[in-house]
C-alpha cells in the first residue's frame, strides 16, 4: 500500500504519457466557453470490455469531447467542489483546508454525512445499528495518527470482543488479537461529524444530488436539475456507482469516465434486527463473525455488545450482511424496494442465521424490529491500486476507497492524497498540467477480501496455518 500523500514523485511510474496529450485540441468557438479548449471526439483503441448493462452510458461517455481549460488558475482564492461526503470526500476537504483551499461538499445523505460510515438510531429505545462499515484496522502511519487523535477524543476504541469466523452449523473460531480492531464508540457516523468539526473553510450542502457538470469561463459550474450549485476551480468525484456514471457521461471528461466505468461493484443486503433475548451463539459468545458456507449470509454482529460491552442489558441489536452472490440474485432498485422483495430477503437472511448457528429451521426468535437495506453499489471487486485519479486538463479528480481497496483506511488515504495533489497543482499555476496526470491509464486488477470489505492484517487461524505450512514446505 502507498503510504506517501504527495504523488508527484510517483507519477512517472504511474502514467508515462497521458492519453489526453494525443487529442489534437482545437479552440472552442462557443462564446460561453471562452477559456475552454475542446478537442475533436476521442476514440478509444479496441472495444471496451465492460458490462453490457451500462453499454449506452459508456458509449456516450467515450464519444464526448474532452474539456481542456487554458485559463490560469486562481492561486489566491481557489475553490474545489467535492461531490460525496463519505470518508474520502470529507478528508479531501479537510486536507485541502490544511493547504489553505476552500471547498464545498455536496452530499446525498438523508440522515447525515458519512456515506458507508452509517449508523441508524431507532427511537425511543434507542436501538443502535452500524449498518455499513463495521470496524477497521490500521496499517498506514498517516491513518494511524488520525486514529490516535480520534482515540484521544474518545471517538474510537479497540474492539476487544470476540471476532472471527463461523462455518455453517459449526464452531466459532476467533481471530488473533493482533492486529488491533477499531470501532467508533457511538457508532460510525459521528466520525464524519468529527472530521467536519475540524474545518472552517468547508461548506456542506445536504441533501444534494448534483446532476450536471458544465465548463464555463475557466471554471466548472455545477447544477441540480437546473438549479445552480456554484462554480469551482476544480472538481472532486468522491462517490461511485450509477449516479457517478451518469454525471460523467456528458461532462467532457472521457478519460475520467473511462476509469470509473472499469470499476465493478458488488451488491449487499443489510438486515438490521433487534431481539429481546440473546441469540443462542456457540460456546464462545462472539460479537462479530464472518459467516462461511451460507448462501444468504456473510457477516453477523451484535451492535449492543460491540458498542456497550458484554454487561449491557436490554434489546440485542444485530447487523447481518448478505453475500455478494445473494445480493446479485436479489438485486432491485435500492431507492424503491418492493415490499415482497424486502420480506423475502429478510426471511432468507434470518434462515441463514439459523443455519450459521446450527439451529432448527423456524426456531430462531422473531425480531421485534427489523429493516432491510440494499447497498446497490456496495464494495469494489477490482481496483487500480493507486490513491487517486486526476485529470489536470479537465481539473477533475476521483477519490474513494475503491482506488486502493475496500475499507475506511483506503478511503482516508485516497482523500488525503487527492487533496495534496490538487493543492500542488494549484500551487504550480497549472502551467505544466501533464506533470500532474495521475491514474488515467492504470489497469484494474481483481480485489480479494471478505464480502463486506478488506481488513489489512486480519487473518483467520486457517489462513495462518496455511501460511505456516507453506513456509515449512518451501
Amino acid at each position: 500500500m502507498i503510504t506517501t500523500l504527495t504523488l508527484r514523485s510517483i507519477i512517472p511510474t504511474i502514467s508515462p504519457k497521458p492519453t489526453i496529450s494525443k487529442m489534437n485540441p482545437v479552440q472552442c468557438n462557443d462564446n460561453n466557453e471562452k477559456n475552454v479548449v475542446s478537442p475533436r471526439k476521442w476514440k478509444g483503441k479496441g472495444k471496451p470490455s465492460y458490462g453490457t448493462s451500462r453499454r449506452s452510458v459508456i458509449k456516450k461517455s467515450f464519444s464526448q469531447e474532452q474539456v481542456q481549460f487554458s485559463s490560469p488558475i486562481s492561486t489566491t482564492d481557489p475553490v474545489v467542489g467535492i461531490i460525496g461526503g463519505g470518508m474520502s470526500g470529507l478528508l479531501c476537504a479537510l486536507y485541502l483546508e490544511k493547504r489553505g483551499i476552500k471547498s464545498t461538499v455536496f452530499d446525498t445523505g438523508i440522515h447525515g454525512l458519512g456515506g458507508r460510515m452509517g449508523t441508524r438510531i431507532i427511537d425511543p429505545q434507542p436501538l443502535i445499528f452500524d449498518h455499513a462499515a463495521q470496524f477497521f484496522t490500521v496499517t498506514d502511519p498517516k491513518f494511524g495518527e488520525m486514529v490516535d487523535e480520534w482515540s484521544k477524543k474518545g471517538l474510537v476504541r479497540q474492539w476487544h470482543g470476540a471476532v472471527g469466523e463461523i462455518e455453517a452449523g459449526g464452531p466459532f473460531v476467533p481471530f488473533p488479537s493482533s492486529p488491533p480492531r477499531y470501532i467508533a464508540v457511538n457508532g460510525m457516523r459521528p466520525l464524519a461529524d468529527s472530521i467536519l468539526s475540524e474545518t472552517s473553510l468547508v461548506n456542506v450542502v445536504r441533501q444534494s444530488w448534483v446532476s450536471k457538470l458544465a465548463p464555463y469561463n475557466g471554471q466548472w459550474y455545477l447544477s441540480e436539475k437546473g438549479k445552480p450549485c456554484g462554480n469551482f476551480d476544480a472538481i472532486v468525484i468522491a462517490h461511485n456507482g450509477k449516479c457517478a456514471n451518469r454525471l460523467l457521461a456528458s461532462s467532457g471528461l472521457p478519460l475520467i469516465a473511462r476509469q470509473m466505468k472499469r470499476l465493478d461493484l458488488s451488491s449487499i443486503w443489510a438486515l438490521l434486527a433487534a431481539f429481546e433475548d440473546p441469540l443462542p451463539v456457540s460456546t464462545i459468545e462472539f460479537e462479530g463473525a464472518f459467516v462461511k458456507g451460507v448462501d444468504s449470509l456473510s457477516w453477523m454482529a451484535n451492535n449492543t455488545k460491540k458498542l456497550f460491552g458484554s454487561g449491557s442489558s436490554g434489546p440485542h441489536c444485530w447487523t447481518f450482511f448478505s453475500t455478494a452472490a445473494f445480493g446479485k440474485q436479489n438485486k432491485v432498485p435500492q431507492e424503491s424496494i418492493p415490499s415482497t422483495t424486502a420480506e423475502k430477503v429478510k426471511e432468507a437472511m434470518l434462515e441463514g442465521v439459523e443455519i450459521a448457528l446450527g439451529l432448527q429451521k423456524g426456531s430462531l426468535q422473531r425480531p421485534f424490529y427489523s429493516r432491510v437495506q440494499l447497498w446497490g453499489a456496495a464494495l469494489p471487486t477490482n481496483s487500480p491500486g493507486i490513491p487517486c485519479i486526476f485529470d489536470p486538463h479537465g481539473r477533475t479528480g476521483i477519490c474513494g476507497d475503491w482506488l486502493l481497496g475496500s475499507n475506511l483506511e483506503s478511503a482516508a488515504l485516497s482523500g488525503m492524497a487527492l487533496a495534496n495533489h490538487i493543492a500542488d497543482y494549484f500551487q504550480s499555476g497549472g502551467t505544466s498540467p501533464d506533470e500532474f496526470a495521475v491514474g488515467l491509464d492504470n489497469k484494474f486488477e481483481p480485489l480479494n477480501g471478505h464480502d463486506i470489505g478488506q481488513f489489512p492484517g486480519l487473518e483467520s487461524q486457517g489462513q495462518i496455518n496455511k501460511a505456516h505450512d507453506l513456509q515449512l514446505t518451501t
